[in-house]
């Protein structure tokens, strides 16, 4: 039987008094495209900390294909929420690629060919080879995030995480993005966060339903409008890209 790619078995977590996770327990398989919905403060943010090693549970086991997260780090790629970058730095888009390289032991300062061949051909895979000069500041908000994407791909990860990767992206490049994500979930697995429902019912293949305790669903199951509210614990915008969460049009 294959290794999952995470598993979370009984995990609890707390920041202080405040607790963030309580009894997660859930695996992710190798070639999965997963999506962790849920209220902002549910802890979908923790969960990916924790799988990148960056947290320690306070109970419960964390593994990473069978491993400890911290062990096995460089198999696993990240997009954090959309840094700020001074838009007058003057960092080129295939600089701020390249820092997805830094823990690849190339000498201290500067890149080896090989880190700027894996640059170039992440910066392929995104298209924005022909950005590659620019600065990162002058790039729309849908480049920008294509070239943090290949930040996360230079390392040649076999999971992705991506925290947010579509906030304040407009519907047409949201799409783009997706369609870029499709086809990279073709070779590795992808876990993101996010709050597009309209994305989570088209493309995602299992949500992982977050608000401090977890519940897992294929997309193949209907995600009802009323287990929606229970997961928010509050009405939302249940219908978005055309796609229906169980026929609930009262709040378009």
């Amino acid at each position: 039987m294959t290794e999952p790619a995470v598993c979370f078995k009984e995990v609890s977590f707390s920041y202080g008094n405040q607790c963030a996770l309580e009894g997660v327990d859930f695996d992710i398989e190798v070639g999965d495209f997963v999506s962790f919905i849920g209220p902002n403060g549910g802890g979908k943010t923790t969960l990916l900390k924790l799988i990148l090693g960056l947290l320690q549970p306070d109970s419960g086991v964390v593994q990473v294909f069978g491993q400890g997260p911290s062990t096995v780090r460089g198999r696993v790629g990240y997009m954090p929420q959309r840094p700020r970058f001074d838009p007058l730095f003057p960092v080129s888009v295939f600089e701020v690629v390249l820092m997805g390289c830094l823990r690849s032991g190339s000498e201290w300062g500067g890149y080896g060919a090989s880190d700027k061949d894996r640059g170039r051909k992440a910066l392929s895979e995104v298209g924005l080879d022909e950005e590659r000069k620019r600065p990162f500041g002058s790039l729309s908000g849908g480049q920008q995030q294509r070239a943090l994407i290949a930040r996360a791909l230079v390392s040649e990860p076999e999971i992705l995480l991506l925290d947010e990767p579509t906030a304040n992206l407009d519907v047409h490049v949201e799409g783009e993005l997706y369609e870029l994500l499709e086809r990279i979930n073709q070779r590795m697995t992808i876990v993101l966060v996010s709050h597009d429902l309209g994305f989570v019912a088209r493309s995602v293949r299992t949500v992982v339903c977050v608000n401090q305790k977890v519940r897992v669903h294929p997309t193949t199951e209907q995600i009802t409008a009323d287990a929606v509210r229970e997961i928010y614990g509050e009405d939302i915008r249940m219908v978005r890209h055309d796609v229906d969460f169980g026929h609930d049009h009262s709040h378009d």
